[in-house]
């Protein structure tokens, strides 16, 4: 088994961290700036965190534009990144100046969301509006605090394109999502083929 302490560095090419953490979900958050301008990033941090309420998500390194603007306006919208769209997705992951609108510099459309003022991308098939919840700074165990927030929303509205609605239940492959994989670029794809059953053993039935 290799082993290293994270504190004393990894001694390898790349961070395992990141790739033995996954694939993870991407976390495509638009914002709206308290001026108005529109910012859309994504975050490999990202995840939900419970049922009811639905809470969902992200930790960004360091005080980025969609935290600045989440914790000014106090609202977000969750885009699903597809196979689709990934290469829209990796434009809007660019570093910019805050006066760059990322649904523009990738050609796509914000569309007008029915709970919050903030806009979904109208080419995802599945986008959830929320409300913030808190935005903290993360810290390491001995209390020092780190240049890091997780931002937590409560989702208030959800988007989803009846075509992914088999029968009443949502087809998560029929989707192609794609999720981060670690390692300078790599990314994964869920699809129908690679999909499986298995359900636990005190599940009520």
């Amino acid at each position: 088994m290799y082993f290293y302490q994270p504190s004393k560095g990894h001694g390898l090419p790349h961070d395992p961290f990141n790739a033995i953490i996954g694939p993870r979900p991407i976390g495509w958050i638009s914002s709206r700036a308290a001026d108005g301008v529109l910012n859309l990033a994504p975050y490999s941090f990202f995840n939900a965190f419970n049922y009811r309420p639905p809470i969902i998500g992200f930790a960004s390194t360091g005080w980025k534009d969609s935290v600045r603007n989440i914790t000014e306006t106090g609202e977000f919208v969750w885009n699903l990144a597809t196979r689709a769209l990934a290469e829209a997705m990796n434009v809007t992951s660019t570093t910019l100046p805050p006066a760059v609108d990322e649904f523009a510099l990738a050609g796509l459309t914000p569309a007008a969301s029915q709970m919050v003022s903030v806009p979904r991308v109208a080419e995802s098939p599945v986008a959830m509006e929320c409300v913030k919840i808190d935005v903290i700074r993360l810290r390491s165990a001995a209390g020092e605090p780190v240049d890091s927030w997780l931002t937590l929303g409560e989702v208030v509205g959800v988007h989803i394109d009846e075509a992914l609605l088999k029968d009443g239940v949502y087809d998560t492959a029929a989707a192609l999502p794609i999720l981060r994989a670690g390692g300078v670029g790599g990314y994964a794809q869920i699809s129908p083929d690679v999909m499986f059953e298995m359900v636990r053993p005190d599940a009520r039935r």
